[in-house]
């Protein structure tokens, strides 16, 4: 979820903790539990710092291991041993509770994002990724604001947010159904499917999709319980070649090799250079695929520049990274 998002949410469970008599009856635990709820909430994106590094190394460890279960733990322990020692008359037990159930909270509502996380590391280094809730959800956001606001204005904190986490509860259960249609409909029109990937967007009713049958790349839309398929590949292997393993040597282009699940490539030779291309096909917007990652190299192979991340034209590509001219 976004940051707005998991605020809300680490307030809303503050909240609710009222619920418990331990912090109801003690103001110095109901106010550090208050804080470990909206700290613990932050904490697993603390990793969004790799972003001023580049964009390799934060699209290879965002929701990483920054969201694994050593990482709930060592989170919710740092934080609560913090807290107790701001506020040494908090109740330890309760407070560790609340503030562990803020990062699980954390972690939990971010797999069900298209973007997902590591969160079964280290049993597993998949990206679990449910697809059903998009990074930013205004029904989410704006139910939690109602039960601030509630709360702000005389609300029982406990009750009110426990309506609220009621109610997003029923959201996601809704949002598995839509989203088990859209399957069932890809099956209907398809009968070799291999993987289906959906991606909430913005607007409730309209969802992307990406098809991996065994011989071709689907990528279209479910708008109102319709799905319409906008562009077809042919599924080509990545030809193990001089030049690909060249390419795949670059930080960047092994990065979005290690996250993209379905993609397409491109290799072009130019008179005095190659170009090597991925583009991710979960994000079609407007007719134009804008997560890509691309790596030039001289006659030699040598790299000589490279990029991944959000681009939305070619000439911004080129003039950014100042890349060969084609």
């Amino acid at each position: 979820m976004d940051t707005g998002t998991h605020v809300v949410m680490g307030i809303a469970l503050g909240g609710l903790a009222a619920l418990d008599p331990a912090v109801s009856s003690d103001p110095a635990t109901a106010q550090a539990v208050m804080i470990g709820a909206i700290a613990g909430s932050q904490a697993p994106d603390l990793d969004t710092v790799l972003k001023f590094r580049n964009n390799a190394k934060y699209i290879r460890n965002h929701r990483g291991i920054t969201h694994s279960i050593p990482a709930v733990i060592l989170w919710s322990i740092l934080i609560t041993a913090l807290l107790y020692w701001i506020i040494p008359g908090a109740d330890l037990l309760h407070l560790g509770i609340w503030t562990t159930i803020a990062v699980v909270l954390h972690v939990f509502v971010d797999i069900f994002n298209a973007y997902g996380t590591q969160a079964l590391r280290p049993f597993s280094q998949k990206w679990v990724a449910l697809g059903m809730i998009n990074t930013f959800d205004t029904f989410l956001f704006v139910i939690h604001v109602i039960g601030i606001v509630a709360w702000v204005f005389g609300a029982p904190s406990g009750y009110t947010f426990l309506t609220v986490f009621i109610v997003a509860f029923g959201y996601y259960i809704l949002r598995y159904l839509m989203k088990r249609r859209i399957i069932r409909k890809v099956h209907e029109k398809y009968h070799d499917v291999e993987k289906i990937i959906i991606s909430p967007t913005m607007k409730f009713r309209k969802w992307r999709v990406a098809i991996i049958t065994k011989n071709h790349y689907y990528v279209g839309r479910s708008f109102n319980d319709e799905l319409t398929i906008l562009d077809e590949y042919d599924r080509v292997p990545v030809p193990q070649t001089k030049i690909i393993q060249a390419a795949e040597q670059d930080e960047n282009i092994s990065a979005f090799l290690s996250f993209s699940p379905v993609y397409r490539w491109e290799i072009d030779e130019y008179s005095d250079h190659y170009e090597v291309k991925f583009i991710d096909l979960r994000y079609r917007s407007k007719g134009h695929y804008p997560f890509v990652a691309i790596v030039q190299l001289d006659q030699d192979l040598n790299i000589v520049s490279s990029y991944t991340g959000w681009i939305f034209s070619d000439e911004k590509l080129r003039k950014k990274l100042d890349l060969m001219p084609e």
